[in-house]
């Protein structure tokens, strides 16, 4: 289960580029960009990486100016019992997870509830009078400062925190491992207490780091709107957009459809063990806001074409225009150089729970996409993006761990062709 909470740490992004012609650029309106050619492309993609068998099953979801444009799937959700993959299959979404939790605390913002550069103790009092790390003496003790002003709410956003995840960090690791604020166990209130009691890795809003802030997020949620961060998720984001296979729980009726985690390493590909893999099939008292959400590609979708709506799917409202624009919006200033690995996810900077492209790629071994589209993906490599100025939101949807970004670079090329 440790191990489960841990992969969501893990975003490492390897490259390989495919041979097809340039589509980095946004074409004309009036022209659909997924054609036909491009729908090859990608299940040429897609069923390559089965058939050599280095996942076991991807499926993959393309909506373009309302419509859907392209799906298939591939492989197995089970490979043992030979379960193929398909858009009913349920995934772990993990870290895919974060832009609901994203957006459930903007429904809040949009009510006038808290500013963004409130201080989270504000909200959460435990967070008061936080202290830093930095480093340990001579005799092994810590060395702490006060933190320079407190830790906001569009900390919590951005990552700019100091929350952390791990319990390798050198000094620090072992005090973050014995509060175990991260136990499935804990309620979101548990938890928060337990993170309170650490110290932050770094001064607030001097660094990107990726941590705990989204889960402080979903205790926020619970704080200010008076209710359990998965009830206020139901009622306000996945009811309303009929979501009805995103659950923190899968139940009994549905494990068919709960597709198995792969390891890959040394070219094989072995199913997680139980131990590992057991979040979803037990009501836990943990109920996260960084990751823990299953889902299907088609639930996920409602998601993805809501933002790309501005905030809209079909009758129901789940933001205002201006709120979705600003949590695409970088929130990043270049004073902020130190940033982990988000670097490796290309031209970009980070909004309100999502990254952003600003630039295009600087070169081809880079992930593709169109400057304004904003993004995140999942420890057991799923992705999705949201492409404004073409009107387009992509899902895909893969159970291999660790972390396979080299089938998003080649998906992503597989839509857009390599970039020159």
């Amino acid at each position: 289960m440790k191990k489960i909470i841990a992969a969501c740490l893990l975003s490492c992004i390897c490259f390989v580029s495919l041979s097809s012609q340039p589509i980095n650029e946004i074409k004309n309106k009036d022209v659909p960009l997924v054609n036909d050619a491009v729908k090859t492309r990608i299940n040429t993609v897609l069923k390559s990486f089965v058939d050599s068998g280095t996942i076991a099953g991807v499926s993959a979801l393309i909506y373009e100016k309302g419509k859907e444009v392209y799906f298939n799937a591939f492989g197995y959700a089970n490979r043992e019992n030979k379960t193929p993959m398909d858009r009913n299959t349920i995934v772990r979404i993990y870290s895919m997870t974060k832009p609901l939790t994203g957006v459930a605390l903007m429904t809040l913002y949009e009510k006038g509830a808290f500013k963004l550069d409130d201080p989270i103790s504000k909200y959460a009092p435990e967070f008061k009078n936080m202290q830093v790390f930095k480093g340990v003496d001579a005799a092994g003790n810590l060395i702490l400062e006060p933190a320079k002003r407190p830790v906001t709410m569009r900390d919590i956003t951005r990552h700019t925190s100091g929350f952390v995840y791990g319990s390798d960090l050198p000094g620090i690791g072992e005090l973050i491992k014995k509060a175990d604020a991260m136990n499935p166990q804990n309620t979101l209130a548990e938890m928060a207490e337990k993170l309170a009691s650490l110290p932050l890795l770094f001064q607030p809003g001097e660094e990107w780091a990726y941590g705990t802030s989204v889960d402080v997020q979903a205790y926020l949620v619970e704080r200010i709107s008076g209710k359990p961060f998965d009830q206020y998720l139901r009622e306000t984001i996945l009811g309303p957009l009929q979501m009805t296979n995103t659950r923190y729980i899968v139940p009994g009726s549905d494990r068919k459809r709960f597709a198995v985690t792969y390891r890959r390493e040394n070219g094989s590909l072995t199913p997680l063990p139980d131990d590992e893999n057991s979040f979803n099939i037990k009501d836990w008292p943990l109920k996260p806001g960084g990751f823990g959400l299953t889902s299907t590609v088609d639930d996920y979708m409602k998601f993805a074409r809501m933002l790309v709506n501005k905030g809209a799917l079909g009758n129901v409202q789940i933001l205002k225009p201006e709120t979705v624009e600003l949590m695409h919006t970088n929130q990043l200033s270049d004073t902020i150089s130190k940033r982990m690995w988000l670097p490796s996810k290309g031209q970009v900077g980070f909004g309100i729970d999502f990254a952003v492209r600003l630039r295009p790629p600087a070169t081809k071994a880079e992930n593709n996409g169109v400057v304004g589209e904003f993004f995140w993906d999942g420890a057991a490599s799923t992705l999705f993006w949201v492409d404004p100025a073409n009107e387009l939101t992509a899902v895909m949807f893969v159970q291999v761990m660790p972390f396979y970004g080299t089938l998003h670079k080649r998906f992503r090329d597989a839509v857009y062709g390599e970039y020159k």
